[in-house]
């Protein structure tokens, strides 16, 4: 028996060490799989718990010593952009209808009114140019580039036209370092009264429009100059290279043309109009220079109108000297009425300037009703007073309403006109 119990508790010591140490390998692997997991993760979980960072660890030898494989040259884009941001600039003027303004212009910075600022936001633009340009409407944000100053035009030595409407008077220009300025000729004769288009032999209250936003988009811009009623004023941005072009197709279709002049607005820099703005707290000398570079960009415009320009236009003695320039040139100054507080009135009454101001602006809210609404405005104005100006931008819905409107103003019992023939004294 005691020999029995002897053999069993032997062969039980036999196999305890063998089972303990396989017991063991087991837990050391549980441990060790737990382990990485918290480490590493696994791949059905995501992200890994932590990560060990092994980009500072030198490579090997033979790898460090290896070139890296030459990199293709990126394919360049073709420098054609609108400097408001408005993208690839034409040769010719597109005409159709309905296409929106992300594609480009007559190229170069935001900002018509929303147009402008956002363009150019809106451009972009362009701030759009704009931009919102525009935004003209004070709520535009322009976010042009810097633009390159463009060629100086050559010495105009003979009369430019476009079809039949006058496009550069040498006798109207000064030549300056940076292209032709306007000014009034040795006869006396003005910019003003030699680029307005005849007036109509007509006695009925007299309506005027001035779309604003041009030069900013190709495609918008060349569906206002084919669009829009002839006696429709055209006012054009001073940043495109090809701005000209625009200019010289507007008059052939005989449209009267402005400037449209960048001011600074109440919430520059964050609605900034572009390069070359007058600023309220800028001295003359550098005000009257900033505007000479804008008014060199192109001819044949009667006058000058506000890029934005809230605070500028608001500020007397930063606009009497500006105004008194343009005077001197023999040219109008039109106040697009998007700046609540313009001091521009005041300041055009007491030096006797050829001015006129927008009493409507037809679109600050984009839409058709809201648009005819203000038409419908405006002509009660010009019924009351005799005659009456408004403003709009460049949008599609508001060239629509304007062709719409415009064909039946004659049944309504007024005229519409260039908004030269609004000025107080215009036979």
């Amino acid at each position: 028996m005691t020999s029995a119990a002897d053999e069993s508790m032997g062969e039980k010591r036999r196999f305890a060490h063998p089972l303990a140490l396989a017991y063991l390998l087991v837990l050391i692997g549980v441990i060790a799989a737990a382990g990485f997991v918290v480490l590493f993760g696994k791949a059905s979980d995501g992200d890994p718990v932590a990560t060990l960072d092994v980009t500072s660890l030198a490579p090997p030898r033979h790898m460090a010593q290896q070139k890296p494989p030459p990199q293709q040259p990126a394919q360049q884009a073709q420098d054609n952009s609108n400097l408001i941001g408005a993208g690839p600039q034409p040769t010719e003027p597109n005409q159709t209808p309905g296409q929106t303004q992300d594609q480009t212009q007559s190229q170069t910075p935001a900002t018509g009114p929303q147009q402008q600022q956002q363009a150019l936001q809106r451009q972009p633009g362009q701030q759009q140019a704009l931009q919102q340009q525009q935004q003209p409407k004070q709520g535009l944000q322009l976010t042009p580039q810097k633009p390159a100053t463009p060629p100086v035009a050559p010495t105009i030595t003979h009369a430019v036209y476009a079809g039949a409407a006058l496009v550069a008077d040498p006798a109207l220009i000064e030549p300056t370092a940076n292209g032709p300025l306007p000014r009034i000729a040795d006869n006396g004769r003005t910019p003003l009264a030699v680029y307005a288009p005849p007036l109509p032999a007509d006695k009925r209250p007299r309506v005027a429009i001035v779309v604003s936003g041009l030069g900013i988009s190709a495609r918008m811009t060349a569906a206002a100059i084919a669009q829009l009623p002839p006696p429709v004023t055209l006012s054009f941005a001073p940043y495109a290279g090809d701005v000209q072009h625009w200019v010289s197709e507007a008059r052939r279709r005989g449209h009267e043309v402005l400037l449209e002049v960048p001011m600074e607005p109440f919430d520059f820099p964050d609605s900034d109009p572009g390069p070359h703005t007058l600023r309220a707290s800028a001295s003359e000398d550098s005000n009257i220079e900033r505007l000479s570079w804008s008014m060199t960009r192109f001819t044949g415009y009667v006058g000058v109108t506000n890029l934005l320009g809230g605070r500028f236009l608001a500020d007397s003695q930063a606009l009497e000297p500006v105004m008194t320039f343009l005077m001197r040139r023999g040219l109008m100054f039109f106040d697009s009425g998007t700046a609540n507080r313009s001091a521009a009135p005041d300041v055009a009454r007491g030096i006797n300037a050829p001015f006129v101001e927008s009493g409507v602006t037809i679109d600050t809210i984009e839409t058709g009703m809201e648009i005819d609404r203000r038409l419908t405005e405006l002509e009660a104005r010009a019924r009351t007073l005799g005659r009456a100006a408004g403003s709009g931008f460049i949008y599609p819905v508001t060239i629509e309403r304007i062709q719409v409107w415009a064909q039946g103003l004659p049944g309504r019992g007024l005229v519409l006109v260039p908004v030269s023939a609004i000025v107080p004294g215009a036979n």
